[in-house]
């Protein structure tokens, strides 16, 4: 594919995103930037959410990662569906009742301002990390294709993709993201399902040999019951679960969506609704992997020796110009779709928790756009950084750091939820500092004192039950 029409694609992308954009923030304020003025319907968050939820990290490394653990990722998404009900039953009743705008602001309701900005404080540090980590992703396909034959540096091409996101989201916020993001689901979807079917009809092979084949291989292996391996599927399981409620139920990116619906009720039919689409598009990712891996096989194709490149390799390469457009628009919808919403989600924590900014209140637009654009410059430096560390499989690196910054988050709301107790707030800080670096050091040489055992995404679990057990020790009577 030419340079040129790499660009003529990304062009006509992001000129559909900023009409998108215009249309939808028209006479916009703080208030629906923040809020949407909770007119958004739930099935078309629901639908959205998909492309946030999944991002480029679930349509890169995700069919890659098979050919190295299978479909053992497969327990972690049953996992994550239980945590979305969860929530629907549990969080969004008490998050909607209240009102609110950051969700942290029930933490100061519960223990005060220290632990409200706590909560907030972790949120940023995961969220500017992850979507900076997601994005990297599709930078790195975008020098690939087109900015390296141009001679364009991998500085200069991150500030022009975070530039892109700021311009179609810095009016409408969140009422232009929930439908952007459902328009980058589309593509993102679609770009999956052709992958598929292209494949299926150059292996020339009936449905049954396919299946005969995939299933005799080790790319469909969903079982593991070794206690010690990170992929064990009871570990993956309740994994998905913490995972969920955590990433999800207690992060400001996922729930100002869902608090932006009419009502309650909307709010918990576009989560049920969206934890089966979301089962059901991981499910398309994890059959792609296997089938990229397929046809490598039979072709004879030497891969490369990153998992994260299998996908767009074969795409570019292999499967025909209409692929390699669709994989462009798929990549790009994916992580667009997820950093949009955390680019917003970064402004309305930091806004609201920090600056305090209220809303309603119509003198206090520059503050939230000044917020905007510093959050859009540190995305751009934790990009350039994360391209210089990366040394592993983004999926396992993402999801790790993950279990790391929203163990206190979990810790914290767990502890607030499932007790009636006060904790010393002149000790709130450090417990919440010094359960990650517990929890790194126990993951770090549990193969050498806990007997082989081997950590995996669960590594969230132990990070905040050793915050929950902390502010046990720091708590006090009513």
């Amino acid at each position: 594919m030419s340079s040129e029409s790499v660009l003529a694609i990304l062009l006509g992308y992001f000129g559909l995103l900023i009409i998108i954009s215009f249309l939808t923030s028209r006479k916009a304020d703080n208030e629906t930037f923040f809020t949407a003025r909770h007119t958004s319907p739930w099935y078309l968050v629901a639908f959205g959410m998909i492309g946030t939820s999944l991002s480029g990290v679930t349509f890169i490394s995700i069919p890659g990662e098979v050919g190295n653990s299978g479909w053992t990722y497969l327990p972690v998404v049953i996992g994550n569906c239980v945590g979305y009900v969860v929530i629907a039953l549990v969080l969004l009743p008490l998050f909607y009742k209240l009102e609110l705008v950051s969700i942290y602001t029930w933490l100061e309701t519960r223990f005060g301002e220290k632990a409200r900005l706590i909560g907030s404080f972790f949120f940023i540090i995961s969220q500017l990390v992850g979507a900076s980590f997601r994005l990297f992703l599709v930078v790195g396909v975008l020098q690939l294709a087109f900015f390296d034959r141009a001679g364009i540096p991998f500085a200069a091409t991150v500030f022009i993709t975070i530039v892109l996101v700021w311009i179609y989201t810095f009016r409408g916020g969140i009422k232009t993201i929930v439908w952007t993001d459902a328009l980058q689901t589309i593509f993102m979807l679609v770009s999956v399902v052709l992958t598929i079917l292209v494949i299926c009809r150059a292996l020339d092979y009936d449905f049954k040999f396919i299946t005969a084949t995939l299933q005799e291989s080790a790319w469909c292996r969903v079982m593991d019951f070794n206690w010690r391996s990170e992929h064990n599927i009871i570990k993956q399981f309740v994994a998905g679960i913490a995972i969920t409620i955590a990433i999800n139920g207690l992060d400001q990116n996922i729930m100002q969506k869902n608090l932006t619906c009419k009502s309650l009720r909307d709010c918990q039919r576009n989560m049920f609704s969206f934890s089966v689409m979301f089962l059901g598009a991981n499910v398309l990712f994890l059959v792609l992997g296997a089938l990229l891996y397929l046809f490598a096989s039979f072709r004879g194709i030497a891969l490369p020796g990153k998992t994260d490149d299998v996908f767009a390799f074969l795409a570019m390469n292999h499967f025909g110009v209409v692929i390699a457009v669709f994989f462009l628009l798929g990549i790009t919808a994916a992580a667009y779709s997820s950093v949009d919403s955390s680019l917003t989600a970064l402004t309305t924590s930091f806004s609201i928790d920090f600056l305090k900014i209220n809303p309603k209140a119509g003198n206090q637009k520059w503050k939230r756009i000044l917020v905007h654009l510093s959050f859009s410059f540190l995305m751009c430096l934790v990009i350039i950084l994360f391209r210089e560390l990366n040394n592993s499989s983004v999926v396992n690196a993402v999801l790790k750091a993950v279990g790391y910054t929203y163990g206190p988050i979990l810790g914290l709301f767990a502890f607030g939820l499932l007790t009636k107790y006060e904790v010393k707030s002149r000790y709130l800080f450090w417990v919440c500092m010094i359960c990650p670096l517990l929890s790194y050091g126990i993951d770090r040489f549990s193969e050498q004192f806990l007997w082989g055992y081997c950590f995996g995404f669960e590594i969230l679990l132990l990070n905040g039950l050793l915050c929950f057990m902390g502010l046990w020790l720091i708590r006090q009577s009513r």
